[in-house]
């Protein structure tokens, strides 16, 4: 792709000057539209070293009022921090909100193509993680964002030229680094690498764009109308449905909920307490295991009202250093979260290697709450079965443990614990009109439950379903599942399906 680039025909400098004029002020005029679709625009810019992408960024981005974008430059390298969450991580919690721009001095491709060169990443590593940026791109663009790629491309001698003119000046000298250097003396190299990523990431929804470099005035009139011709058919586009992708992803074969039996799943208080006191310090134990070898948990709560999700989290963090975990309380989206794609919040939540992160409540929101409720279109909820499979899967070839409860319980001992909780004064907090309503759409409720447990039942991210008539059942069953899971990938007999 990048090799085969053929250069345009340039027009003169006074006709360059005019249409760069031109160009600025349709970007400047489609803020509003942009504003008032809540477009959320990325703009990527990669390239050669020396190759002029920030100076001309600098340019194209004076044409904006500065309340609508931010700027964010990426070295290839992350920090050893960054280092303690997945590939995507540091990417993702960037993305613009609807309505903004983010522009990118770099962004995921050097990581990559850096490593390639060094020979640090393997072929398969490679794979995974164009495999990982395509699905990403894919599901950003499906959930409204717009995302324009620029290449700036200049030759191997004006790459060398540039580098020792700016090592030239002390003012300037600092802008080379040993990268810069060394990519121009293995530029062969390099372009073979370059071409590679670039034509495994070029996709119809996020196109590479070439920019011809060599002369400044001519790569900003080539990116602004790059640009601008891509916000226009983003605008046009904006109103089309997506296509809803299958499933690629083994599943678990899963009951409905109204086969799952919930007669005889009790403990006496003595069985009770001696078993809780045994699995807390089995838990308690393997927790310094999994931080010594620095594998990462998520654990994630869903049920009806009043199934005892709170209770059941409050054994198992009982049992672990307060210091390796934290626990989630997922409520509605604040509007900072609404205008992104909808797992943005949740990335933002993942545990950093060695940690352990608890969700009461999740990114199954999309398929439950937002369903029913009419937060998001049926497009929306459809896909989004598909866009979680993907995102466990990312977190799951990461390394990371995925346990996934249902709190299981019927309407009769729901309706219990409601009137119980309206009765009682130091309860009376955790009952709300909404959950009566929500009571009232049960079999609504358990159809889409059903489904959301039938299609992201998946082999490494299984749904475990926890019988919770009796609190202390579903207390104990809990922590021998996730005892049972911890176990197993700290001796090494867990596989990443």
């Amino acid at each position: 792709m990048l090799k085969d680039h053929v250069k345009g025909n340039v027009p003169d400098k006074d006709v360059l000057k005019t249409m760069i004029r031109e160009e600025e002020a349709k970007l400047s005029g489609s803020l509003m539209k942009i504003k008032e679709a809540k477009l959320p625009v990325m703009v990527i810019c990669e390239g050669w070293g020396g190759a002029g992408k920030g100076s001309t960024l600098g340019k194209v981005i004076n044409a904006i009022d500065p309340r609508f974008f931010k700027l964010k430059t990426y070295e290839g390298t992350p920090s050893d921090d960054e280092k303690r969450y997945p590939f995507l991580y540091r990417y993702i919690l960037t993305i613009p909100e609807g309505g903004k721009f983010t522009f990118y001095d770099g962004y995921w491709m050097h990581e990559i193509t850096d490593a390639v060169r060094e020979g640090t990443l393997s072929p398969e590593e490679y794979a995974k993680r164009i495999e990982s940026i395509n699905r990403t791109e894919r599901s950003l663009h499906d959930n409204g964002y717009l995302i324009v790629k620029f290449f700036f491309n200049i030759s191997r001698k004006e790459q060398k030229k540039r580098l020792e003119e700016l090592m030239e000046d002390k003012d300037t000298e600092w802008r080379v680094s040993k990268s810069d250097l060394k990519e121009n003396s293995q530029y062969d190299k390099c372009l073979e690498i370059y071409d590679r990523y670039l034509t495994d990431t070029n996709r119809s929804i996020a196109p590479w764009y070439i920019i011809d470099a060599k002369e400044s005035k001519t790569a900003e009139w080539q990116m602004l109308g790059f640009l601008n011709q891509s916000i226009d058919t983003a605008l046009k586009n904006k109103a089309l449905a997506v296509p809803i992708l299958q499933n690629t992803f083994p599943l678990v074969q899963m009951p409905k909920l109204s086969d799952i039996p919930l007669e005889g799943k009790t403990l006496t208080d003595e069985e009770y307490k001696e078993t809780l006191d045994k699995l807390k310090k089995e838990l308690r134990d393997l927790h310094y295991r999994l931080y010594r070898k620095k594998i990462p948990v998520v654990i994630a709560y869903e049920g009806w009202d009043a199934a005892g999700k709170g209770g059941n989290i409050k054994r198992i963090t009982g049992a672990l250093d307060p210091r390796g975990y934290e626990v989630h309380p997922i409520a509605s989206p604040e509007p900072h979260e609404k205008s992104r794609h909808f797992l943005w919040r949740f990335w933002n939540r993942i545990p950093r290697t060695g940690h352990i992160a608890i969700f009461d409540r999740t990114w199954y929101g999309r398929v439950m709450v937002e369903r029913l409720e009419g937060f998001c279109s049926e497009n929306d909820w459809q896909r989004a079965y598909n866009e979680i499979n993907e995102f466990e899967k990312e977190l799951s070839d990461w390394g990371a443990i995925i346990i996934k409860f249902w709190v299981q319980i019927d309407k009769d001992t729901q309706l219990a614990r409601f009137t119980d909780r309206q009765n009682t004064p130091e309860k009376k907090w955790k009952i709300t009109d909404e959950d009566w309503r929500n009571r009232e759409k049960w079999d609504l409720y358990e159809d889409a439950v059903n489904e959301m447990i039938e299609k992201t039942s998946t082999e490494y991210a299984k749904w475990y379903i926890l019988e919770s008539v009796d609190k202390k059942y579903a207390r104990i069953k809990a922590l021998e599942i996730v005892i049972d899971q911890l176990k197993e990938a700290l001796d090494g007999k867990r596989k990443n399906k």
